[in-house]
């Protein structure tokens, strides 16, 4: 069966191409008439030095690469600072605009996403060349920017974590190890050896973005205080978080240096997850509508099994006059496989009748109750309360080719088994595709515990703090207005907030990331830098 699925969002995409949005706005360069004289107040921005994770980094569009690293906010903060006293701020540059990267010569990191208009229906597609980006080319610091790509919390104090030699088994960074000052050095190491009069911290995010972007696919590792247990994607204990929280400041504020923290935005609000509804199945597609009365047979059996043991939540019914929802799997569903096969045999010649309009022999009945128990045992349909992830916008309505090689494997026909194999629709999304209710609630509780650490530590250590969570959540329900009269919005791709992964914000939205940074430094230390203007920065790389 063909892809049942298309991204109809990507249709209003069409309109950016009327815009030269790649171009960044010139800003005013009239003289101003009364030059402002700008103060550090009592902050020293003469060494400053930015700590965090991607977000630090600049990194956007699924990648990290020249533009974007300058466009990060605190490659921008760092002009403000020039005004009032601020040196130099040096980045550990890719090697091009590409974003792609090798080790050993063995691409390991994909190129930047841009939109590909060439088939009429603009989509985000990985921008062509080779990256000449070689991680095991080390670059000679010290950098202002330590903005280390994917590292969580307690990954900043943690030795080894730039050594090249654990990049190819994932003991270690590839970023950090292009520019750690030494194979055991650690990220927060290499920054308090710069001496830093002021510093930036933004950490956090990835403790919990991994396990929402994976469908909650990891672990919540609450209870669990050895974080050198914990996979990529698992959500890392309130306790880990505040104890290596603490210990970075420790470290960073030994030397007297002022700064700033930021707390964590609500990983589960961005677009990354607004993108693809929970209910794209449209019965006006050739390849999906006349499958519905066929498909409604096909469930009409389990559903009764399902309105017999109380289970109606679990039904699932495809209209043919409105958008229905996907078929996924729910793991906190109890398994009803063998509930469901034994009652398709209870009533055998009822359920051999069934199976013969699929041309199946009676005994074929035991292999597919057994199927059919296996597949449906955990699943549902999607509500508006499940969030999709972006990458699923690929999958839905496509053969999952292992599934039907199983499925041949065992006996039926590949005709059949491909009608049984279509993602979302006959065969449940796996896990990995939807974060569901109870999912959300394990990122959010771990959201709320870290940003009360963030926000407690901030006042301990006498540091400007920037609400980050509660700007992002006005942007996604008010948007911001700028002075050329337009409004940046969270939606993806036309809004010029996020770039088009999805996750990260593009140069726009960094500046207004910088601009939040700036008014927190001003009220706490006296300052009186400008910020910058959104209008000078991007919301949208075209090419």
């Amino acid at each position: 069966m063909k892809k049942l699925y298309a991204l109809l969002f990507l249709l209003g995409l069409l309109f950016v191409s009327c815009f030269d949005d790649d171009t960044a706005t010139m800003p005013d360069t009239t003289p101003d008439p009364d030059p402002v004289n700008y103060t550090s107040g009592s902050a020293d921005f003469s060494n400053y030095v930015a700590v965090g994770n991607s977000l630090t980094a600049g990194y956007s569009d699924l990648a990290l690469f020249v533009d974007g690293q300058t466009a990060s906010y605190p490659n921008m903060l760092a002009g403000n600072f020039a005004l009032a006293g601020g040196g130099t701020f040096t980045i550990p540059f890719m090697a091009d605009n590409l974003g792609g990267a090798t080790l050993g010569g063995v691409p390991i990191l994909g190129n930047r996403l841009i939109l590909d208009f060439s088939s009429g229906s603009p989509s985000p597609v990985p921008v062509e060349g080779q990256g000449a980006t070689e991680i095991t080319n080390m670059l000679s610091g010290p950098f202002n920017n330590m903005g280390v790509p994917g590292a969580k919390s307690y990954h900043l104090l943690a030795p080894g974590y730039g050594n090249v030699a654990g990049v190819q088994a994932g003991l270690a960074n590839p970023y950090y190890a292009r520019f750690a000052s030494s194979p055991t050095a650690t990220v927060v190491g290499d920054v308090v050896a710069q001496d830093p009069t002021f510093f930036t911290l933004a950490i956090g995010s990835n403790d919990i973005l991994g396990y929402a972007t994976s469908g909650g696919a990891g672990v919540d590792q609450t209870g669990n205080l050895d974080p050198s247990t914990y996979g990529g994607n698992d959500i890392t204990d309130p306790n880990v978080f505040a104890g290596s929280l603490d210990a970075i400041l420790q470290n960073l504020t030994a030397g007297g240096a002022n700064g700033v923290i930021a707390n964590i935005h609500d990983v589960t609000s961005i677009p990354y997850f607004k993108v693809v509804p929970y209910n794209p199945l449209d019965p006006t597609n050739p390849d999906f509508g006349p499958q519905i009365p066929l498909l409604n047979t096909i469930f009409g059996a389990l559903n009764q099994i399902y309105t017999a043991i109380g289970a109606t939540e679990r039904i699932v019914v495809f209209a043919e006059t409105e958008a229905s929802p996907v078929v996924m799997i729910d793991e906190n569903l109890a398994d009803l496989s063998a509930t469901i096969a034994g009652a398709l045999l209870a009533d055998l010649p009822t359920f051999e009748a069934f199976i013969a309009q699929f041309g199946l022999p009676p005994q074929a009945a035991p292999l597919v109750a057994n199927l059919l128990g296996t597949t449906y045992g955990q699943a549902r349909q999607a509500t508006a309360e499940d969030l999709i992830v972006f990458p699923s916008a690929t999958v839905i309505g496509t053969v999952n080719t292992d599934a039907l090689q199983n499925l041949v494997n065992q006996g039926l026909s590949a005709q059949l088994a491909g009608q049984f194999s279509v993602e979302g629709v006959s065969l449940p999304l796996e896990d990995k595709w939807v974060l569901t209710p109870d999912e959300q609630q394990s990122a959010q509780t771990a959201l709320t515990a870290y940003n009360q650490t963030i926000e407690a530590l901030a006042q301990a250590y006498d540091l400007a703090f920037v609400d980050c969570n509660a700007f992002l959540q006005d942007v996604a329900e008010n948007g911001f207005p700028l002075s050329d009269g337009s409004v940046i919005t969270d939606d993806f791709g036309t809004g010029g907030a996020f770039s088009l992964d999805g996750v990260h914000p593009s140069p726009r939205g960094y500046a207004l990331f910088a601009n939040l940074f700036v008014e927190a430094i001003n009220a706490k230390y006296g300052s009186n830098l400008p910020g910058v203007n959104p209008l000078d920065f991007t919301g949208l790389y075209i090419n």
